[in-house]
């Protein structure tokens, strides 16, 4: 019954559309020029026409759902661009990378030491620990060229950055996880949660790159620096390496996968979008902005569409 409904309103709309022409050629007076004529038949009949497609959009989303039997896809939104993302994966690899082939040489001792025979032994498990090394290097150069050169770098900087609001919303979230507030924060593009991850792999990439170039051109370094330096670059290396490892597994880990309400895990950062659901639950002030943006925009072209219209009619 839909399906011929909907084959029922097509055959309307060319009736009327016939009727409409018909209407306009009869009003039109017999001694106008010809080229006059055509020229004003013209205009009119794109008139027609968009109204005809602005009515077939406008039922559309009602009807085609139900001619298929199914819900309506709901909106997602761009959150990570494809720079973000690839930065993203080149440094989740090489940490990754860099935790397998470094704890084991950390804990030797451990489960973890039969990791380096897994990988081909303490020479082949050097090469990729360095391998991961400078992936890291890597990602580190591109993320310094994609904030200082893509918009979008610039402007999510910016918004990284701490701010007093933070602070209160953490105190809100703890307060609001004890029962003790009837509301939690409202978040606006990053949280505090991210905020603090975000900061935690800047400053930890300060850390491990700047203590692994010393360690690994070990020669050149102690031809300008004392022994010492060193010592202090391979403590601290080393015990970075091991807060950065239980940070991401304990608290990165649980906050985008492990979390009850996105286990089995969250895919934004292979498709870089995330659902409307998901906006509005955890940032609500963006999803705020971006409607009102959108209402604007809306409300631009509907009044920009009449003037054409008013001066077409003209």
């Amino acid at each position: 019954m839909r399906w011929k409904r909907s084959r029922k309103s097509e055959k309307e709309d060319r009736d009327l559309e016939k009727r409409l022409r018909k209407e306009v050629a009869s009003e039109l007076p017999p001694d106008l020029p010809p080229e006059v004529a055509a020229r004003v038949r013209r205009r009119v009949e794109a008139l027609i026409a968009e109204e005809l497609a602005a009515a077939a959009q406008e039922r559309a989303p009602r009807q085609l759902p139900q001619a298929r039997g199914l819900e309506p896809q709901e909106e997602t939104f761009q959150r990570f661009n494809l720079h973000f993302r690839i930065q993203h994966m080149i440094l989740f690899t090489s940490v990754i990378l860099l935790i397998v082939t470094g704890l084991p040489l950390k804990f030797p001792e451990s489960p973890l030491g039969g990791l380096v025979w897994l990988l081909g032994g303490l020479d082949m498990s050097r090469i990729l620990h360095r391998v991961g090394g400078s992936g890291l290097v890597v990602v580190g150069v591109y993320h310094v060229a994609y904030t200082l050169f893509h918009p979008d770098g610039r402007r999510d900087f910016w918004l990284l950055l701490p701010r007093p609001k933070d602070a209160f919303d953490a105190i809100q979230a703890i307060r609001f996880n004890l029962g003790l507030a009837g509301s939690k924060p409202r978040f606006d593009r990053f949280s505090y949660i991210e905020k603090f991850d975000y900061w935690a792999v800047y400053w930890g990439c300060v850390i491990m790159i700047g203590s692994g170039a010393l360690l690994w051109f070990e020669t050149l370094s102690l031809a300008y620096l004392p022994k010492f330096m060193l010592d202090i670059a391979k403590e601290a290396h080393s015990d970075e390496a091991l807060l950065a490892t239980l940070a991401i597994v304990i608290w990165h880990f649980y906050n985008v996968h492990f979390n009850p309400s996105r286990f089995p895990g969250s895919m934004t950062w292979w498709t870089g979008r995330i659902s409307k659901h998901e906006m509005i639950e955890e940032h609500p002030l963006e999803y705020e902005r971006i409607m009102a943006a959108r209402k604007l925009l809306e409300r631009n072209e509907d009044q920009a569409r009449k003037k054409g219209s008013a001066a077409a009619g003209s």
